[in-house]
């Protein structure tokens, strides 16, 4: 699945949807790969500044999704370029 369809998948989710993430992380030369499920709670779109030495007017945001693991612990992820999203069946 490519950056956009990830996107445009995150922009129709809906509170209750069953999603699966699957995300990389990379250190260095060093990558690990982990996937996520779990019940959306809510998604946003959150503004931050993380970014060192940029104009006070640079607006920078993240996409965040809140979801409801099955043992039902809450976990906020975040969208990046490295993230793939897919929606899933309900566990039965």
């Amino acid at each position: 699945m490519s950056t956009d369809a990830t996107l445009t998948l995150f922009a129709d989710l809906l509170a209750g949807d069953r999603v699966e993430l699957i995300h990389e992380m990379k250190v260095g030369f060093k990558r690990w790969t982990t996937t996520t499920m779990g019940t959306v709670v809510r998604t946003e779109r959150r503004r931050h500044s993380l970014h060192f030495r940029r104009s006070g007017d640079d607006k920078v945001y993240s996409d965040l999704i809140v979801l409801r693991r099955d043992d039902g612990e809450l976990t906020t992820v975040t969208l990046d370029e490295f993230s793939r999203l897919r929606r899933v069946a309900a566990a039965t």
